[in-house]
């Protein structure tokens, strides 16, 4: 959990780099791509990533203010991320200090610190990324390293 607000920042920065990495790679017709027929097409999971990326902040009195997303075209949703992110960010920054981790917001029926919120908001990004990971190897896309070099980049490391 984050004791300061540059903590959280830090992470911040490089999970949702993360996050970009993978969206750039998105084409616009790899979003239908899915699973099984009840499943979560890799369009309909980047876009509740943007969709969360303004609800849980919604709820933490940053005056950010909770978007639907429903985009089909990558580079509308590459964007929407950039700004969603640098909104939430300049938000933080500028409205909290690190006492303000400690404050409590009743989200989804519990009382969570807004440390654990923003806990929270990486670990359910990571979760949809690692979701998004598999659909788009079924795309047939090249897939980047997040947290190591992917198959194809440790391919070219090894040579």
């Amino acid at each position: 959990m984050f004791s300061s607000i540059p903590q959280f920042l830090e992470i911040w920065s490089s999970e949702s780099a993360s996050t970009l990495k993978l969206l750039k790679v998105l084409t616009n017709n790899s979003l239908s791509q899915i699973i099984y027929p009840e499943g979560r097409t890799l369009g309909q999971l980047a876009n509740h990533i943007l969709e969360t990326l303004t609800e849980l902040p919604s709820k933490l009195q940053l005056g950010i203010q909770e978007e639907h997303a429903d985009f089909s075209d990558v580079k509308e949703i590459v964007s929407k991320y950039e700004r969603c992110s640098h909104e939430l960010v300049e938000s933080i920054a500028h409205k909290w200090t690190d006492a303000d981790l400690l404050k409590t917001n009743n989200l989804y029926g519990e009382d969570w610190t807004n440390a654990f919120s923003l806990q929270v908001l990486i670990m359910h990004q990571c979760h949809h990324r690692g979701q998004m990971t598999v659909l788009m190897r079924q795309a047939g896309l090249i897939v980047p390293g997040i947290y190591g070099p992917s198959k194809e980049e440790w391919a070219a490391l090894i040579g």
